[in-house]
């Protein structure tokens, strides 16, 4: 029997790569002569240079850039064939890169996510897939933007701060003088985010209370994004608004949309696509999947769901492992069977610590289970 599994990570506790290694133990602790094929997979938040790397190759590369408060920080971007790069948002302007008490939305900046796009053109990187999933800003790519070479200007000329409140202040985007490069590669913005820019389901309204935003601050950052989106729509004739997933991550795809002509696309077919998924799973036997929690939302945009579709698609069963399992309905015939690995009245702690073992348990026990 041939087994394929694709898992994202489980947050908190285990990476894409880690779980997949974890139900692969457990499948072959049950299925002593199964064959395993092991896929980690993304919607394009972290673990998307780990699931890339895993699944084509390549080398993964570190460089100093600025972190979302402009201190400089050591990050990881990846190389893969074919001249295509991998960049995490979450790598130099993550939420995981400041203590709680620094996370300032107002302030906080993309251009770490520039300086590693600038390194992938360094590369002579064609191809630039960048993971906006985890971000501490609500900036619009401004400084992602700015780090590329555009400059943002307010009334009088001068150069905009770093920073989602600056963009109050915008009043032109000059990108005569971004890299030139940015113009000849094709930069894809994976998230698994749809939502506007500005407004009740804007970037600021939804996202920035978590990244440390108060109500009065979601509102000024509210209307600066406004104030961007004003100047894109008499400059460059774009309604940003419209496009969606626009506010994704603080707006950085917006901003590299404008600047750079990137596309903004669902994260997981994105990756899919990349490690040849579908063809692997049309080689399988049995697909098993997972997450750390499996609930309502597991259907919008999440990778597990992805993976399960292309099964259903290839007409292969595709059961999960989860962490959790709260509010999620059965009859939605997402999963074939599904089992949770935190074991009744464990502390959610504690599974996190034991995720590895705990998973590769559960995996054993879901497909002894299925296979009867």
């Amino acid at each position: 029997m041939h087994i394929l599994v694709a898992p994202q990570e489980f947050k908190g506790s285990l990476t894409a790569v880690e779980a997949a290694s974890a139900i692969a133990a457990g499948v072959r602790r049950a299925m002593a002569g199964a064959t395993v094929d092991e896929a980690p997979v993304s919607d394009g938040g972290p673990g998307l240079v780990d699931a890339l790397i895993a699944g084509r190759g390549g080398e993964r590369r570190t460089i100093t850039v600025h972190d979302p408060l402009m201190r400089p920080i050591e990050a990881t971007w990846a190389l893969l064939p074919h001249a295509t790069a991998v960049v995490e948002m979450a790598a130099a302007s993550g939420l995981v890169l400041l203590a709680e008490a620094e996370r300032d939305p107002l302030a906080a900046t993309t251009s770490g996510v520039g300086e590693l796009i600038v390194a992938a053109l360094d590369a002579g990187c064609g191809n630039i897939i960048v993971g906006v999933g985890g971000s501490a800003t609500v900036d619009a790519g401004a400084g992602a933007l700015q780090a590329l070479g555009a400059r943002l200007l307010d009334a009088s000329g001068a150069d905009l701060d770093r920073g989602g409140a600056a963009l109050a202040d915008l009043d032109r985007i000059d990108l005569t003088t971004i890299d030139a490069r940015v113009a000849r590669a094709a930069i894809r913005v994976a998230s698994d985010v749809r939502n506007p820019l500005y407004g009740p389901e804007g970037a600021a309204v939804v996202f920035g209370p978590q990244k440390g935003a108060s109500q009065q601050a979601v509102a000024t950052l509210d209307a600066a994004l406004r104030r961007f989106a004003e100047v894109v729509q008499r400059d460059f004739a774009l309604d940003l608004q419209a496009i969606e997933g626009s506010g994704a991550a603080g707006g950085l795809g917006a901003g590299l949309l404008v600047g750079t002509g990137a596309t903004i696309e669902p994260g997981f077919p994105i990756v899919a696509d990349a490690i040849g998924l579908r063809a692997r799973v049309e080689a399988a036997d049995l697909v098993v999947t997972g997450e750390g929690r499996l609930d309502s939302q597991t259907a919008y945009g999440k990778a597990a769901a992805g993976v399960a579709a292309v099964a259903r698609e290839c007409g292969k069963p595709v059961i999960a492992v989860a962490g959790t399992i709260s509010d999620y309905d059965p009859s939605s015939l997402m999963f074939d069977a599904v089992m949770a690995s935190t074991p009744s009245g464990m502390r959610l702690e504690d599974a996190m610590r034991a995720g590895a073992a705990l998973v590769a348990e559960a995996a054993a026990r879901l497909v002894r289970d299925f296979a009867r």
